[in-house]
């Protein structure tokens, strides 16, 4: 699954302190699983980054704990802000070490 090489891209950028692609490869883990997920219900996945609206075509959101839904929350800016260079040095500034640990960590929980 495509998810699980961005999930193993993310882990190796943390492993370099590139830490703006630590959230970037979530997001598009994410975003990627859950647009199988859209898939598979037989509907073409629309061209959209956002996460909740994403979960919620898929028929998941719901069904989601609210620990899930915070995590999309929380990483729906990393998509956006890591393309556009005057995003990223605020964004870049947001992202420690330990706070890319927990992004990883989160979003292997959601993809399980």
């Amino acid at each position: 699954m495509l998810a699980d090489y961005d999930i193993e891209t993310a882990s190796a950028m943390l492993r370099t302190k590139r830490y703006l692609y630590v959230g970037f490869m979530c997001h598009q883990a994410i975003e990627k699983a859950l647009k199988a997920v859209i898939a598979d219900n037989d509907t073409i996945p629309p061209k959209s980054h956002g996460l909740m609206k994403l979960a919620q075509i898929g028929n998941i959101y719901d069904f989601m704990s609210e620990n899930y839904k915070d995590i999309l929350d929380s990483l729906d800016p990393l998509n956006i802000a890591a393309r556009y260079p005057e995003q990223i040095e605020k964004l870049t500034a947001t992202l420690s070490e330990d706070r890319c640990k927990v992004i990883l960590t989160e979003t292997e929980d959601l993809l399980c």
